[in-house]
């Protein structure tokens, strides 16, 4: 494993007609590809973190509301950012933390908590992960999936189904909070981004790009861009990625790298 004290950071936004979040199944398929699925947990070198773990607990009033359909996940306000920065800065030092566990049919923070391991690179996928800079500037890669509105709905519906909820109150809440909050909190954060990765999964070409630049950090193949990486923030040594389509991207890389998700509407 490498050593502890280097950040990474990677953005993706939805991308196909699917249950599972974009950013979600894009990292899944990292991993697929990577090989790193079949390894046991404590050995893995590289592991997914979502944001939607960090969800805040809410009170009595709020998840009565939640339960209604009546309150925004998707505001940079419903997460807990602090907890969040906090556990990612451990993870990077090296330790073991205990990430909470949300229950989102119920919309609350389970007693039960996920033990993460240390890793050499770190898949941290979610709705709002460029939105904080404390957090956005933890990352040395960010990459955002740009994603049709039509597929985001569709994959919405299917998701929040399979919840349980019915379809009048999914799409009253993506039309009163999903959508105008993916167009002002989430869609600006692209500008952040980057690689940009058109149609998500299907897009091989980008996510062979990325899992390479994986397999660069793992085998130890960037190490001349690390010092600059870490003396930097991050910052210092890029390598662009050849342009695909409207994707482009410039990396920079440290020992510990997390690669992060943005955009997917809640």
């Amino acid at each position: 494993r490498a050593a502890p004290g280097a950040a990474g950071r990677v953005g993706v936004s939805p991308a196909r007609l699917s249950p599972r979040p974009a950013q979600s199944t894009v990292c899944e398929k990292i991993m697929e590809l990577l090989g790193q699925n079949e390894v046991e947990q404590r050995q893995r070198k590289v592991l997914i973190l979502s944001q939607d773990s960090f969800y805040k607990v809410l009170t009595a009033e709020q998840q009565a509301k939640a339960l209604k359909g009546q309150y925004n996940f998707d505001h940079p306000d419903a997460f807990d950012n602090d907890l969040m920065h906090s556990t990612l800065k451990n993870i990077v030092e090296g330790k073991t933390v205990e990430v909470p566990t949300y229950d989102f049919v119920t919309h609350s923070r389970l007693a039960e908590t996920t033990v993460v391991y240390p890793a050499d690179v770190v898949l941290f996928e979610g709705i709002l992960v460029f939105y904080n800079q404390d957090i956005r500037d933890m990352f040395h890669l960010r990459l955002f999936v740009d994603t049709d509105s039509d597929v985001r709905l569709s994959r919405r519906v299917l998701r929040d189904m399979k919840r349980g909820r019915d379809l009048e109150q999914i799409l009253t809440q993506y039309t009163t909070f999903v959508k105008p909050a993916f167009e002002e909190f989430c869609l600006p954060t692209k500008k952040y981004a980057d690689v940009i990765i058109p149609r998500g999964v299907d897009n091989m070409v980008a996510i062979n790009l990325i899992v390479q630049h994986i397999q660069d950090i793992l085998n130890g193949d960037i190490c001349k861009w690390q010092r600059g990486a870490l003396n930097g923030h991050g910052r210092t040594y890029k390598r662009p990625f050849p342009e695909q389509a409207e994707s482009a991207a410039v990396l920079a890389a440290g020992k510990r790298s997390h690669l992060e998700s943005s955009s997917r509407p809640h």
